[in-house]
């Protein structure tokens, strides 16, 4: 299995005036360590989502599977599950097919989302390349916008991002990757433990 990034979020899930008043910098700044910021926010981010294996803001990724399952679903990783966009999948002469999505219903309810065969049918039974056989496209995520993303996930990043801020210039890798206990608590209270 592999799971590949096709389109990164638009925005991220805390803004640069929000991790500055958590960071309590002068309203005074010249905005020097903007930049810097912006890039901790976004390594805050992609790290958590890791950790809880979630998406937070709308992303689409490619699941790459060598075969169909041996069940009557796909189990699809970082929840929340938005929409599938294609089912494809890849003969052995490397011919490219697309399932009907008449075959198969999306299960956005379930965590981790699933792509489910619709009762009486079966996954495509051509015989598919060794490895790489199946290609699953979807979008993830809360929404497309900071709001939507739980309190306690924002709550961690603005953590995880002092913690970075403070430490920039640790040469111990323990202390650069210790953040705070309070972050990790708050991101195992909905974290998907993959299986």
């Amino acid at each position: 299995m592999a799971l590949t990034i096709v389109t990164e979020p638009t925005v991220e899930p805390v803004d640069l005036e929000e991790v500055e008043d958590h960071l309590r910098l002068s309203d005074t700044s010249t905005g020097e360590e903007d930049v810097v910021i912006q890039s901790y926010i976004k390594a805050a981010r992609r790290y958590c989502e890791r950790i809880q294996n979630r998406a937070y803001l709308h992303q689409t990724w490619d699941l790459i599977l060598d075969g169909w399952p041996d069940g009557n679903y796909i189990e699809i990783p970082r929840p929340p599950l938005v929409s599938v966009t294609h089912v494809k999948y890849y003969e052995t002469d490397e011919t490219e097919n697309t399932m009907s999505t008449g075959l198969y219903y999306v299960d956005t309810d379930s965590e981790p989302g699933r792509v489910h065969l619709q009762y009486g049918e079966t996954w495509p039974t051509e015989t598919l390349r060794p490895a790489n056989g199946v290609a699953v496209r979807f979008v993830a995520g809360y929404g497309s916008v900071s709001s939507l993303v739980p309190a306690e996930i924002k709550q961690a990043l603005k953590l995880l991002v002092g913690h970075m801020y403070e430490r920039r210039e640790a040469t111990d890798i323990k202390e650069v990757l210790e953040i705070t206990p309070g972050a990790m608590d708050l991101l195992w209270l909905d974290r998907i433990v993959p299986v």
